[in-house]
């Protein structure tokens, strides 16, 4: 790894849905965060569920982003690596946004050695057993059966559907709430890796909660929120692994 470079993991902007603050709002400080980090940037790692729902077509994609998506491919032409990695919300992507990126598509996870540092990273939708319901949902809505079938739907209709998906699935959690790190599913899967092999850093998204936490004998998990409310991000400059809100501040470790 150069000196003084670092990379840099975000993840559940779930753009193409207001929340609390609004899409435009999210996306315009995802690409002044972007403009920010660019100088020291080395890699940077999109762990899934940028946006709340993609879908493509063969001639028509989700609406907008175009801002975004310059912003990612003037950094890829500066040789900045750029990594998208699929969550459950946008794993219906075929080729488009590594087109228009020129980012790398990643499907499931990944194990990354740096300066002899070894990091696991992915969103962390459905990793290990711990929730059936949704792992046996993933299979099916990853096959060529389910993608034929909403295919078939006009996208008029089939975005309003997502969408609709969408926001059922988000009424029925409540992101914000701290959680117990010893029960915390990720947690618990990531130990299983570490009784096979050792892991310096864990990098996941998918939960929505920004923590860190010691787990192991030497080995840190970092969860890095999201992009929604808590606009948090991780940072790795080849030794430590720091978790960060857009103004720069630490999240307290636990």
């Amino acid at each position: 790894m150069t000196e003084n470079k670092k990379i840099y993991f975000v993840s559940d902007a779930h753009l193409g849905i207001d929340s609390e603050y609004s899409s435009d709002t999210r996306e315009e400080l995802l690409i002044n965060w972007l403009d920010e980090i660019k100088n020291d940037a080395i890699e940077i790692n999109l762990l899934g569920d940028i946006f709340d729902f993609w879908f493509e077509y063969k001639y028509v994609v989700p609406k907008g982003f175009n801002s975004f998506f310059a912003k990612l491919k003037e950094l890829s032409n500066s040789g900045i690596t750029i990594n998208y990695f699929t969550g459950n919300h946008d794993m219906w992507t075929f080729g488009y946004i590594s087109k228009v990126t020129g980012a790398n598509l990643i499907k499931g996870t990944i194990i990354q050695n740096v300066n002899n540092k070894v990091l696991f990273m992915g969103h962390g939708d459905g990793l290990g057993p711990y929730d059936k319901k949704y792992n046996f949902l993933k299979i099916f809505f990853k096959s060529r059966f389910a993608q034929f079938l909403f295919k078939q739907v006009p996208s008029s209709l089939s975005f309003k559907i997502a969408r609709s998906w969408s926001e059922s699935s988000r009424n029925k959690h409540d992101y914000t709430k701290s959680i117990d790190y010893s029960d915390e599913m990720l947690v618990k899967y990531a130990n299983t890796i570490l009784e096979k092999e050792h892991i310096d850093f864990f990098i996941f998204g998918h939960r929505h909660i920004p923590f860190q936490v010691n787990i192991g004998e030497n080995t840190v998990f970092t969860n890095i929120g999201d992009w929604l409310i808590n606009f948090t991000y991780a940072v790795f400059d080849g030794n430590e692994m720091k978790l960060l809100d857009y103004k720069g501040n630490p999240v307290s470790k636990k």
